[in-house]
């Protein structure tokens, strides 16, 4: 069995746990959330690795590029991804990334951008199975009528981010 790379990053927004696998960043998520356990289940069965708590290149560049982000010092994060899920997640995601910083989209429009109007709840439960947040920016999604609803890292975190991309420091 292989490994993955994994550091816990405290910073004053959140503490995260990182991980990479190969090179690639596969795990950028909120240590202490509900889906903790079945994200790092399916992220492991799908490596068929396991985690190990070290530091590589690509850990330490997440930390330096979150730190820009959290700044207001970095719109768009220059990391090789490796998403992990079924290829329905992998669709919602990769439209998760053309969502503007700064912006936000609603679960309708992301079902609309994938092909498939129909799968709003479905995207909805991708959006939050997503293991890469803030990289794979889930918190710019909200609902239909402007409401903030769920997130991983807390609805006070997603309005902070969401005002910390608006105030538009670049």
């Amino acid at each position: 069995m292989t490994q993955i790379n994994i550091q816990y990053f405290k910073h004053p927004y959140a503490e995260f746990v990182l991980g990479s696998y190969q090179g690639k960043l596969c795990l950028c998520d909120f240590r202490y959330r509900k889906m903790r356990e079945s994200v790092d289940k399916r992220i492991q069965r799908g490596l068929n690795a396991s985690y190990v708590e070290q530091t590589d290149d690509i850990l330490e560049s997440v930390k330096e590029q979150l730190e820009s982000y959290f700044l207001g010092e970095l719109s768009r994060f220059d990391i090789p991804l490796l998403m992990v899920g079924t290829d329905f997640q992998k669709s919602v995601w990769q439209a998760l990334q053309a969502v503007p910083y700064g912006e936000t989209a609603t679960y309708h429009g992301l079902a609309v951008a994938i092909g498939n109007e129909k799968a709003v709840r479905a995207v909805g439960n991708a959006n939050g199975a997503n293991g890469l947040a803030i990289i794979i920016p889930c918190h710019r999604i909200i609902g239909r009528q402007g409401a903030l609803v769920g997130y991983a890292g807390g609805l006070p975190l997603k309005q902070r981010l969401l005002t910390l991309e608006q105030n538009l420091f670049i």
